[in-house]
């Protein structure tokens, strides 16, 4: 893991001709202690006879081969190590991580790798709609359809629609002034919802907005037919990036079966808890953020037989809808809710959501090599990677002189106390932390990189 760093071009990786250098002499050496044991110890056990009793010279044996025996796992373990030092580098260079040639003993590999920028081919062209869900926001709607079309690269790739619910005049005159620029499609079923005898009257809203995403959603899939689509709620602001950013992972979301849906969103997305200078950075993640994110019509095929009247992002996170697969999410976010008022009342916006980062450092992801976010890949590079690092305290992460650390927990009040002391939001759903990856949940604190990490054996979740 201290590989990381840069070498020169043209140059030649010492370590990597070390660790080689290694694995051929711990090979020779096992050969050669096997052959110590099969010819040395046969030829010298006459002399053992005639020094010794039988039993002495069965004590010596046994001593021997258990001193040879411990000497062969030992080596083996050491080949084995290697060996895996050497495919974690392999992955980390095609992941674009550039190596280092520091030897300091507080140099760690940051992760994810920083991409190399490359040149690709185009990505085919795919018609891509972008759907709103609107209601009875007019200046809200405004706003985000605003953002949206500063930075719509295309009218024909990105077609916007905006189903709006609630019959809301005004918010439907707002949406009709763009003309030609969106297309708006209104909620038909606009009837009472009766709540199930054991439902609060206050969460009434929550069972419109669960309808209105169905239908939504089976407008865009089943009526025009479309693969992919980019969900977006009324009440968001978009990066520069937000269209580069979906397009290039739309092939990663389409070539890896363990991945459900893009998201824009990071929950732990504040100023002090990311990486600015890292805008390229994403994550494999357990949990589902919403808030901006794409799905493909297979997903939705599956998922639309059994909707759910209400709390619909909840029911996304549960087990049964989930099925181990996970999102994508960025290290800085590609929206931003300005959404204080609505269903949920505000709920979270005081004290984390209104102090999220938009990113407004455009990268161009058509260039940048995201195949370390390919399960096989990530897996290596991140999580083995992550549970060797140094473990500290949640207090002395501040002092620590390793850029780079984990915190263990061992339960759920171990997560809330240190997610709290952090500035995380501390909560879960089905058990899964927000944006955990495996258990893990990755941020930055005091300039330094801080996974807060489960014990390991790692059972899955629980919390």
């Amino acid at each position: 893991a201290k590989w990381a760093g840069a070498v020169p071009t043209g140059g030649f990786n010492m370590r990597l001709v070390s660790a080689y250098t290694l694995c051929a002499f711990v090979t020779v050496w096992s050969v050669v202690l096997l052959l110590y044991a099969r010819y040395y110890i046969s030829d010298t056990k006459q002399e053992w006879i005639l020094e010794d009793s039988d039993k002495q010279f069965k004590e010596k044996v046994r001593l021997r081969f258990d001193e040879l025996d411990a000497r062969y796992l030992q080596l083996n373990e050491e080949v084995r190590r290697v060996e895996k030092l050497v495919k974690v580098r392999n992955v980390l260079d095609m992941a674009g991580t550039t190596p280092s040639v520091d030897d300091s003993p507080h140099k760690e590999t940051a992760f994810p790798p920083r991409p190399r920028l490359r040149s690709s081919p185009p990505h085919q062209e795919l018609v891509v709609p972008i759907l709103m869900v609107a209601c009875n926001r007019p200046a809200a709607v405004s706003r985000s359809l605003d953002t949206l079309l500063k930075y719509r690269p295309s009218a024909k790739l990105f077609p916007i629609i905006v189903s709006q619910d609630c019959a809301h005049g005004p918010t439907e005159d707002v949406i009709k002034g763009y003309g030609d620029k969106v297309t708006l499609v209104k909620q038909p079923d606009q009837s009472h919802i009766e709540l199930p005898a054991d439902g609060k009257p206050q969460f009434q809203g929550y069972y419109k907005v669960s309808r209105h995403y169905k239908f939504a959603l089976g407008h865009v899939f089943d009526v025009l037919k479309y693969s992919h689509a980019i969900i977006v709620e009324d009440d968001l602001d978009v990066s520069p990036d937000f269209f580069s950013y979906f397009s290039v992972l739309r092939a990663l979301l389409d070539k890896d079966p363990t991945i459900w849906c893009v998201s824009a969103w990071n929950d732990n997305g504040k100023a002090q808890l990311i990486d600015k200078t890292k805008s390229e950075l994403l994550y494999r993640s357990d949990f589902f953020p919403g808030l901006g994110w794409m799905l493909k019509r297979e997903l939705w095929e599956e998922l639309k037989p059994k909707w759910p009247r209400s709390f619909w992002d909840d029911w996304m996170r549960e087990p049964q809808q989930r099925k181990d697969r996970v999102c994508i999410r960025p290290e800085i976010s590609r929206t931003y809710t300005f959404g204080d008022a609505g269903v949920s009342m505000g709920q979270y916006w005081s004290e984390h959501l209104q102090y999220i980062v938009l990113n407004h450092n455009p990268v161009d992801f058509s260039k940048v090599n995201i195949s370390y976010l390919q399960q096989s890949e990530y897996d290596l590079v991140f999580v083995e990677r992550v549970h060797s690092l140094p473990s500290v305290s949640s207090y002395e992460v501040q002092n620590s002189q390793h850029g780079e650390v984990q915190v263990t927990y061992g339960n759920k009040e171990d997560f809330e106390t240190f997610s709290k002391h952090f500035g995380l939001m501390s909560d879960t759903k089905a058990g899964v932390p927000r944006m955990a990856y495996k258990g893990i949940v990755s941020f930055m604190f005091s300039r330094k990189r801080v996974h807060l990490t489960p014990k390991l054996p790692w059972s899955g979740y629980t919390l």
